[in-house]
């Protein structure tokens, strides 16, 4: 009887498994995008995100809005009604959605592509309803804490309505959230039924497969370690892989350059080349920009990748206070600029929420 090494049971297991994902992934569209939750040597925490889409004319914006903003779902009547506690800033995609955002209490959300999200029936609910554009936003408009969020979402207040977004793509999401104390949970309906994960070690979130599948991959990856092997394509389950990878192995800086250029070169090792597609894969999806927010100092980071410099907004410079007026600035348009934009933003309207036709 031949005996195997340990090693080669582990790869036995890691390939079989592989095989199992890239299979699954064959049937999915591949709208990309991947989070972390980086800690620095001083103990403060930092988010970072890609934000990958098929669409590189989706309409990407910032956007500030004060407290005591007066807010519902987005659908109508049966709409869940809040007025917002903190002030914002938030990155919206294609006018529609809060894709992204910052509260003045360093809570910090990011929406990412989930394909086998289901919100559930809103009339067998027969709670109050809001728009998958809306879903994000009322967190950063409702809580201080990730904790906070939690208890609120997990006494399950609402029905999330999706629909289709201006591409035609579904509006299938899942969200994760982290705050100033490295405190982080993701959000995820599957069936019609809330799943949380809650806790400092959820540093990771990228699309599908669910999350709980997510971490079961990601285990087997660390029993080879990944110093010398790591899965290379685009797909979500790989990207969590090696941006897993990348945090768990890299040094813990102390001073706030050095920890912003670690997050922004761990976020952009695991984005997709601008124009990348393949022709038996149709969704792929490049990256589009990337955010980095420093939690400790309420600092917004903006990377494009068809602009030459980073821009930033700081909270400290933006109006707030209740009665401000709601300002934004386009992010889909090449600028020739860096730097903090606070100058930049101008009064506007707020956006309306994503909603289906019979809305």
């Amino acid at each position: 009887m031949k005996r195997t090494s340990f090693f080669e049971d582990v790869m036995q297991t890691v390939t079989g498994l592989l095989f199992v994902t890239l299979c699954f992934f064959e049937s999915l569209s591949a709208v990309a995008c991947t989070r972390i939750l980086y800690k620095t040597g001083d103990s403060s925490y930092i988010t970072a995100r890609s934000m990958d889409w098929s669409d590189t004319d989706a309409a990407m914006d910032f956007w500030v809005f004060p407290r005591e903003m007066e807010r519902n779902g987005g659908l109508g009547p049966n709409s869940i009604t809040w007025t917002s506690r903190f002030g914002s800033i938030v990155i919206s995609i294609y006018g529609a959605a809060t894709s992204d955002g910052l509260n003045e209490k360093g809570l910090v959300g990011n929406l990412l592509y989930l394909a086998e999200a289901d919100y559930g029936n809103a009339e067998e609910r027969a709670k109050p309803i809001i728009s998958v554009g809306a879903w994000l936003q009322y967190i950063l408009d409702n809580y201080a804490t990730v904790d906070e969020a939690v208890k609120g979402i997990e006494s399950d207040p609402f029905t999330v309505v999706g629909t289709d977004l201006p591409d035609g793509s579904p509006a299938s999401a899942h969200i994760a959230i982290s705050d100033p104390s490295g405190d982080s949970a993701i959000f995820e309906y599957l069936s019609g039924r809330l799943k949380i994960h809650h806790g400092k070690q959820y540093k990771v979130m990228t699309n599908s497969p669910p999350y709980d599948q997510q971490l079961a991959i990601n285990a087997y990856w660390d029993l080879i370690g990944g110093q010398n092997f790591l899965p290379g394509t685009i797909s979500a389950a790989d990207r969590f892989v090696r941006a897993s990878y990348a945090l768990k192995t890299s040094p813990e800086y102390k001073g706030h350059r050095k920890a912003l250029a670690s997050a922004f070169s761990q976020i952009r090792a695991v984005s997709v080349p601008l124009g990348m597609d393949d022709p038996d894969k149709p969704n792929i999806a490049s990256t589009l920009w990337r955010s980095v927010i420093d939690q400790e100092n309420n600092h917004y980071y903006f990377d494009s990748v068809i602009n030459p410099s980073v821009i930033w907004l700081d909270m400290a410079n933006v109006s707030i206070e209740p009665g401000a007026k709601v300002m934004s600035m386009k992010l889909d348009t090449p600028m020739d600029i860096g730097g903090e934009v606070t100058s930049k933003l101008s009064p506007s309207q707020p956006f309306k929420f994503l909603a289906p036709k019979n809305f």
